[in-house]
């Protein structure tokens, strides 16, 4: 195992110093096991992590090569703009796909956040988030019923919370008590994003108010790939 880091750590630095740059070839396994003296079978296995992380990739009869890194979307965590906004302004192909919008079971956390009593239902709304057919993040939303009636018999067709909150009347937000986390995606998460066990979460937990009246009309959880955007906070 320690002569397989060994063999990604080289590749890895050889790749953030410029020596290799997008799409080019990498030497092959042999190259690399005559290199390092170990079996083929390390060398194999270094490129396979190597994938995992989303580093590199491979061609069948050809090799391994550096992937293109270039895409790096920038995100402003902040709630003055939707994120479907953001990303159409910066001419991305965005796409906002409705995955479920479900009642919670009663969740004290979520509740006080939401500033609700017993007996009040909460919503769940998920929405997975595509950048040139890339899933990038898994967003949502959880929003009291009380507030917002209809939620139920619309949940299902909403890709942008934001233009549903503006049709209601709220048309300035802001974030509170927001916690940014790392995790690494279970399952049904690595599913749904398209991404290895490897690749790192960002998690964004936040309440999001009304400025004009103070009330919070959503707690969210967004889960963004961490090998896709750069932040800015």
């Amino acid at each position: 195992m320690s002569e397989e880091l060994d063999i990604m750590d080289h590749l890895i630095a050889s790749i953030q110093s410029g020596e290799y740059v997008s799409d080019d070839k990498l030497p092959s396994e042999h190259e690399l096991a005559e290199q390092f003296k170990v079996p083929r079978i390390t060398a194999r296995k270094a490129y396979e992590r190597l994938q995992e992380l989303g580093l590199i990739y491979s061609m069948q009869g050809k090799g391994s090569f550096v992937r293109d890194r270039k895409l790096r979307i920038p995100l402003a965590l902040s709630a003055g703009k939707s994120f479907s906004k953001k990303m159409r302004e910066l001419g991305f192909d965005y796409e906002s796909i409705n995955i479920f919008c479900d009642p919670m079971e009663s969740n004290h956390k979520i509740e006080a956040a939401l500033g609700i009593g017993e007996g009040d239902r909460v919503f769940k709304v998920g929405r997975l988030r595509k950048i040139d057919g890339c899933p990038v993040a898994l967003h949502i939303s959880y929003v009291a019923e009380s507030l917002f009636p209809n939620i139920e018999q619309v949940g299902r067709e909403i890709s942008s919370m934001f233009e549903y909150y503006e049709r209601h009347g709220y048309t300035d937000f802001q974030l509170s008590e927001s916690i940014l986390s790392i995790t690494y995606p279970i399952k049904h998460e690595r599913e749904l994003l398209a991404c290895s066990s490897l690749i790192p979460l960002l998690v964004l937990d936040s309440a999001c108010r009304d400025k004009a009246t103070g009330r919070t009309i959503e707690y969210s959880r967004v889960m963004y790939r961490g090998d896709m955007f750069t932040y800015e906070l």
